[in-house]
């Protein structure tokens, strides 16, 4: 018999927002191969897999993995929000944990206006520069110039649990206009290690970021919430100096894909950053 997959829908800002994403809450005697099938046929751009439940005889402390249509994934944001929420739904709301392959995720769910809203905190971040080729080479698939980034922002790789290249654009108009190649950036992204997604901003304020993170896998070229994009930007903020912490940051994405999302970013002084939002079960 076939396992049960939900679809869940996690930081949506309007109805029929947010990032997709598949549920498998008894995986455990799935293989790998077996998973990664079952990611392609669901055909989001993740689909999470809880492989083990009751570590420690702790109900609310679970393995997971997450599968996109073509690879094992380190690390998944919007699935982590999304099985925490389904988890609550059926399980009451308040702390799970989760053992991911990038390490443990405290999630933490609670209820706010009859809704369960979810919070994970992230793995330390860390940062790296780009190697210039790679540069050149981002620049050039997104038919963009060096001097079309936001000077206040360094472009920097950031980590959170995946690899994310972060570059803020100077102009609203350039951020929404930019085009680009979804084989040379998947080709880009794999020759560079980036598991995560491009990460493109423009700042409204120090404290408010449009976002397009580009994912080609599949049939998503954009995803439309990014889960660890966004613990990796409340990093690369904090690295950079360019927010003072402890702080809050608005990450608003989707709208070029039709689904806008919402994802909450807070910044502590140390540690990992904590990303929260809701999810809705898709009918």
């Amino acid at each position: 018999m076939p396992p049960s997959v939900l679809r869940y829908a996690a930081f949506a800002a309007t109805p029929g927002g947010g990032n997709p994403a598949g549920i498998v809450l008894h995986a455990g005697a799935l293989s790998a191969p077996e998973m990664q099938r079952i990611a392609a046929d669901v055909g989001y751009s993740e689909t999470a897999f809880v492989t083990e439940r009751n570590i420690s005889g702790n109900a609310r402390h679970l393995s997971i993995r997450f599968f996109s249509p073509d690879a094992e994934v380190p690390f998944c944001g919007h699935a982590t929000i999304a099985t925490a929420v389904a988890l609550a739904v059926r399980e009451g709301s308040g702390a799970f944990e989760f053992e991911t392959p990038v390490g443990p995720i405290v999630i933490k769910t609670r209820v706010v206006d009859g809704g369960i809203t979810a919070s994970f905190t992230s793995v330390e971040p860390r940062m790296a520069a780009l190697e210039s080729a790679a540069e050149d080479a981002l620049f050039s698939l997104l038919g963009l110039a060096p001097s079309d980034r936001d000077a206040r922002y360094p472009l920097l790789s950031a980590y959170a649990g995946n690899w994310h290249p972060i570059l803020v654009l100077r102009d609203r108009a350039t951020f929404d206009g930019f085009a680009f190649d979804p084989g040379g950036i998947r080709t880009l992204m794999d020759a560079q290690g980036w598991r995560g997604t491009v990460s493109v901003l423009h700042a409204i304020t120090p404290t408010v970021f449009e976002a397009r993170n580009l994912f080609p896998v599949g049939t998503v070229t954009e995803d439309p919430a990014t889960g660890s994009a966004a613990a990796s930007l409340g990093g690369y903020l904090r690295a950079t100096g360019s927010v003072a912490v402890p702080t809050q940051v608005d990450v608003r994405q989707g709208a070029h894909v039709g689904r806008p999302s919402l994802l909450r970013v807070e910044i502590p002084v140390t540690g990992g950053i904590v990303v929260s939002g809701t999810a809705t079960e898709i009918a």
